[in-house]
């Protein structure tokens, strides 16, 4: 006897689809919850949108060569957190949110509009629910996680069977056993926990599966005896251990493999017993087989993806393709594709392989929940997978039995173009977008346009979802490397979170120094390219720089804020800094504690406001080298701080939970207060909407960043809305465009900027596309409006900061007519760099307003005065113009059209030009 296995796996391959196959033009989400984001029925594929609480629907295969419509439904008012598809119905779909609820679907055939109502509602549950299935052997049975509660629910009935035992923290995973006769737990208090729900609600056995409270998983191999395991261990590690329900006291086997940081989602075939491991945010597969013999983990392959991985989802096995020796199909996740990945198994693909597809189970349940209840372990009968053996029997559940449309439904004549994008109705993210005067009102109106694939134009379209944004196709693009900055070195990445970590005007840059005594490198933004490996000349403050900035009406003065108490004043000579400057034009004293930022005054030359850790926010006549005004009544540290477009206010967001708003000339307390930001981790404020709302960016009780808008009148009251983004440990930063009202949203070590254009009314906020590069930055600000490209329609130029270059980026419109210059897109904008108020005259209660400046250059013609270009007639698709010829017709161009490619038969043939020779020349 052999005493090594040999796996009839050992020589499987798996690769990605042709593109052609992949499902694009998606925008899918990174919700953070414990579920895979994807599942895929032996029809249909839901996955997790970019919108919070709406999922977009897809056949599982193309009809034909029609390209795959993708429909968005709209089912919960907040972050859909898990789904699953029915074993045996595969139009029903379970959906779990942050709302707290479990929705049961009858989605319908592709093509079909979506429905707007769900078919059943478990809860509400006191926690969001984090995870769900359904039972693997009845229809009708569901198992949820709700933060530490788990409920064994008879969806008929809308009641649960049964509550387990409470876990220690929250739970991370819950998933029946093959039989169904066990359910399996993992937790946030590194337990995995065995439950028989039929006979007690108390665990049978639990055991330390992983030794971090990082996310871990579970799956069951094809018996009730052995489940696998993914987590970390204290080094960071991930890990996978198979276990042994008989033997629980250790694994039977564990794999150590790396430490990224993304969770790994075990996706087990219980049939074939391959085991592919997905981490989130990777690009790689690893695909293992599970086995009851030594070793029990061992590899089969590996697969190197083209985008990074969101969610990943196995297809069914009935879906496979069999007589292609295709073993296993996963769904990978993309930010903008569902991209299949096959594995397939070497061999000849004219017969049926029977050691490589056994029978699986069906689809007909094998009891009621009444009868399972009662104690039966009846199993689901198996099918043969091979294709003689089909059609396979269906089933339908009576959960939620298929709605028969009207007689009286009539079909659009016209149909939207694939793939259609869930920004041009959900422009503003439903979920978290909520109102806390009507926090329903917008889930109420999402469901009513859950089957936006099948809506009838782009205008009715609109009309039932909402207003979108027209910087929504915006595009952020890195300017060529001629314009970079690189070589920098020695940057001070450890700035404060209540700073940039460096400024820039339309001249300069002002980058802080990891080196001692508070070093301030200064860049010229006119002379791009490498810098010298020597050292640079450099402003020195001695004592450790928290923030700085330019002054807006001399480019040549920068403020720089120390560890030490004090701000410094630099005068930095005409054309470039060519030696160490070490002695200030002014030095401002008065702080008792540590500054945390500075912010000019946007109207009057020669005032600075700056905030502190003594709890107190000064303002400082430059001129005068003095402080005029101090702001009290903060009772912890301030996180950010803003002037009013018209400068006569002031607006702090603080850690003690409070957004306050001041009159600095009026009084040094705050005129009014509201509730701020739940975390305390970090917060920023800025004024927004021609200065009637207030924006705050921080963080929510579950360390969530997240948008809060309030407004300026009413802080009160509280945010009129607030907007969930994602969840990240760095503060998101805004940058604020008043001519467009978007801002531009990034964090320290961010990859991502978000862009989002505000509203003083519902909706309030409108995506639009957001900018992603693959490393991250240190810092990114806003450059003046003066600095953009108009004739590209450019409308906001950025700078990025990264670890050993300064990167500029620009974001444009795509515009089809640009030779005009795009007056909607640029208004005349504010003259930022020439103040209006002396010091004097604004401590003395004068007011202003900027001058306006007009971006159109010369010789540009507005576009709203171009001429009207002739509409022209839209070209028929060859189907539609082949169904307007009769046979005869269609015969007819077919032959003129072989014929005009043969040429004319008449014309002579080349041979017959050539000249021959004489007979006798050919002796």
């Amino acid at each position: 006897m052999n005493r090594f296995r040999v796996s009839k796996f050992r020589h499987t391959v798996a690769r990605p689809s042709r593109r052609e196959a992949w499902i694009n033009d998606i925008r899918a989400g990174t919700t953070p919850s414990c579920g895979n984001h994807i599942k895929s029925s032996c029809s249909l594929i839901a996955f997790n949108s970019d919108h919070p609480g709406v999922l977009g629907i897809v056949p599982l295969e193309g009809q034909g060569e029609d390209k795959r419509q993708v429909a968005y439904l709209g089912c919960h008012s907040d972050l859909v957190t898990d789904l699953d598809f029915s074993p045996f119905d595969d139009f029903l779909l379970a959906t779990g949110s942050t709302d707290r609820t479990v929705k049961l679907w009858r989605l319908p055939d592709p093509g079909q509009a979506l429905p707007s109502v769900p078919g059943l509602v478990l809860g509400p549950e006191e926690l969001p629910v984090e995870v769900l299935q359904f039972h693997p052997t009845v229809d009708g049975i569901l198992v949820t996680a709700a933060g530490r509660a788990v409920k064994v629910w008879d969806a008929a009935k809308r009641q649960p069977l049964t509550e387990l035992a409470a876990h220690g923290d929250l739970v991370q995973s819950t998933v029946w056993s093959r039989d169904g006769a066990l359910v399996g737990t993992t937790c946030k208090d590194k337990q995995l926990r065995i439950f028989d729900p039929r006979a007690k609600p108390e665990a049978s056995q639990n055991i330390q599966a992983h030794t971090n409270s990082r996310d871990s998983r579970l799956a069951w191999t094809a018996s009730q005896e052995h489940l696998v395991s993914t987590g970390f261990n204290q080094m960071h590690e991930r890990e996978v251990k198979f276990w042994d329900t008989r033997l629980f006291s250790s694994a039977l086997a564990s794999l150590t493999l790396d430490t990224s940081p993304g969770s790994l989602m075990p996706l087990l075939d219980p049939d074939s017993g391959l085991l592919v491991l997905a981490g989130k945010g990777e690009s790689q597969l690893y695909c293992y087989e599970v086995a009851l013999q030594q070793p029990a983990l061992s590899p089969v392959t590996q697969c190197i993806l083209e985008n990074v991985l969101r969610g990943a989802a196995l297809v069914p096995r009935r879906a496979l393709t069999v007589m292609g020796c295709e073993v296993l199909r996963v769904l990978q996740l993309s930010d903008v594709a569902i991209v299949p990945i096959s594995h397939h198994v070497p061999r000849k693909t004219v017969e049926f392989h029977e050691d490589l597809f056994p029978d699986t189970a069906g689809c007909i349940p094998a009891s009621n929940p009444y009868t399972w209840w009662a104690g039966s372990n009846q199993q689901v009968q198996k099918i043969s997978l091979n294709p003689a053996c089909r059609p396979y029997p269906s089933f339908t559940s009576c959960l939620v039995p298929p709605t028969e449309p009207p007689p009286d439904t009539t079909q659009p004549a016209e149909t939207p173009e694939a793939n259609t994008d869930p920004s041009e109705g959900f422009s503003s993210p439903p979920s978290l977008l909520t109102s806390p005067s009507t926090p329903s009102s917008l889930g109420a109106s999402l469901s009513s346009t859950s089957g936006i694939g099948t809506s009838p134009s782009q205008k009715s379209l609109q009309s039932l979802l909402g207003p979108s944004s027209k910087f929504r196709h915006a595009q952020g693009t890195v300017l060529h490397r001629d314009n970079h900055i690189t070589n920098l070195k020695g940057l001070n990445l450890t700035t404060p979170g209540e700073s940039d970590g460096f400024c820039a005007n339309q001249l300069r840059v002002a980058v802080p120094l990891l080196s001692s005594g508070g070093q301030v490198a200064v860049l010229e933004l006119k002379k791009p390219g490498r810098l010298p490996d020597t050292a640079l000349p450099t402003l020195q403050n001695r004592a450790a720089v928290t923030d700085l900035a330019w002054d807006p009406f001399d480019p040549y003065r920068l403020a720089v804020a120390g560890e030490d108490a004090r701000i410094r004043l630099w005068r930095v000579p005409p054309g470039s800094l060519k030696d160490v400057l070490t002695t200030p034009e002014a030095v401002l004293t008065g702080h008792t504690e540590k500054i945390y930022s500075l912010r000019f005054h946007p109207l009057a030359a020669d005032v600075l406001a700056s905030s502190s850790y003594d709890l107190t926010i000064r303002i400082w006549d430059l001129q005068a080298g003095a402080e005029q005004l101090r702001l009290q009544g903060h009772q912890d540290q301030i996180f950010g701080l803003a002037w009013s477009p018209d400068g006569q206010q002031l607006a702090t967001v603080c850690k003690d939970g409070y957004v306050r708003v001041y009159e600095p000339r009026s009084g040094p307390e705050s005129l009014q207060e509201g509730p701020g930001p739940e975390g305390g981790r970090g917060a920023r404020i800025v004024w927004v909407c021609d200065g009637c709302c207030l924006l705050v960016s921080g963080f929510n009780s579950q360390s969530e960043r997240q948008l809060l808008l309030y407004m300026a009148d009413a802080l009160a009251s509280g945010p009129s809305a607030v907007l969930g983004l994602d969840v990240a440990p760095s503060t998101l930063l805004p940058s604020y465009d008043p001519d467009t009202s978007l801002v531009l949203l990034t964090g320290k070590g961010d990859t991502r900027v978000f862009l989002y254009e505000l509203l003083p009314e519902a909706p309030f906020f409108l995506e639009c596309n957001s900018f992603t590069s693959p490393e991250p930055h240190k810092g990114f600000i806003l450059l003046p409006k003066t600095e953009c490209d108009v004739r590209e329609v450019e409308f906001a130029r950025c700078l990025r900061l990264r670890q050993t270059s300064l990167e500029p980026v620009a974001f444009r419109l795509p515009r089809v007519r640009k030779e005009f210059f795009q007056d909607d897109v640029f208004p005349d904008t504010a003259v930022t760099w020439e103040p209006v108020l002396s010091a004097e005259a604004w401590l003395g209660g004068a007011n202003g307003q900027p001058q306006l400046l007009s971006l159109q250059p010369p010789g540009m013609t507005p576009v709203s005065q171009a001429p009207r270009e002739a509409p022209t007639q839209r070209a028929l698709s060859s189907v539609q113009y082949l169904e307007e010829k009769s046979d005869q017709q269609k015969k007819e161009e077919l032959l003129n059209a072989m014929v005009a490619k043969l040429g004319n038969r008449e014309d002579p043939l080349p041979q017959d030009s050539f000249e021959g020779v004489d007979e006798d020349e050919w002796d």
